[in-house]
């Protein structure tokens, strides 16, 4: 018995060097299983919105993907209520995947293949990558590259107490390697008892 992968590379929009990321995830995924799947890959820790913003109409009919505010909400369908099958229907298929509001974390989801796998293996994988991820609230892309020139200069007057913010920071960055990656140190969670976590579940006994 085979179940079917989707490769994905994920990469974040206008990062220079690039921060990317290639994963592999089965087929039968929702966008809310893409989602964490993205998360644990990059590094970051969901800690904020998201949605995805698809390029083509697709089965949302072009809405968004991501966290509806309500019941009401028309503007935003529910992550787990679209399988990614039903968009990412041929290789090359591209969404947009936007994380934070505030830092806008802008990342480009695109599929870049499609296999077969046997059963008893393992999935999502992280298959390859390059860049450690930004530390979360670090204030976008512009925030970074300010964090990561004011590292390289223990001289700056703002040294000390950046290294200080990511010393204390919930994750604990420091010491914090910008060029750093490996994907075998990528550990990736349940979906499920992310989505419960998010919207306060307890476990059913």
């Amino acid at each position: 018995m085979y179940q079917k992968i989707f490769r994905f590379r994920v990469s974040l929009v206008g990062s220079e060097p690039e921060i990317w990321r290639e994963i592999d995830v089965p087929d039968h995924y929702n966008f809310w299983e893409l989602h964490v799947a993205i998360q644990d890959a990059m590094g970051w820790l969901d800690y904020h919105l998201h949605d995805f913003t698809p390029r083509k109409a697709g089965p949302t009919k072009g809405m968004r993907i991501g966290l509806p505010e309500s019941e009401f909400d028309d503007s935003t369908v529910a992550g787990w209520e679209v399988s990614i099958k039903k968009y990412f229907t041929a290789l090359g298929n591209t969404i947009d995947y936007v994380y934070d509001f505030g830092d806008h974390w802008h990342h480009e989801i695109a599929l870049v293949g499609m296999f077969l796998s046997s059963m008893e293996s393992e999935y999502p994988l992280c298959i390859a990558g390059e860049m450690a991820c930004p530390p979360e609230d670090c204030g976008g892309l512009f925030g970074y590259q300010n964090l990561v020139e004011i590292l390289t200069d223990e001289n700056h007057n703002e040294h000390d107490d950046t290294v200080n913010w990511l010393k204390n920071h919930v994750k604990k960055y420091w010491p914090y390697k910008p060029d750093v990656f490996s994907p075998k140190k990528v550990k990736f969670s349940d979906p499920f008892v992310r989505w419960q976590h998010a919207f306060n579940q307890e476990s059913a006994e």
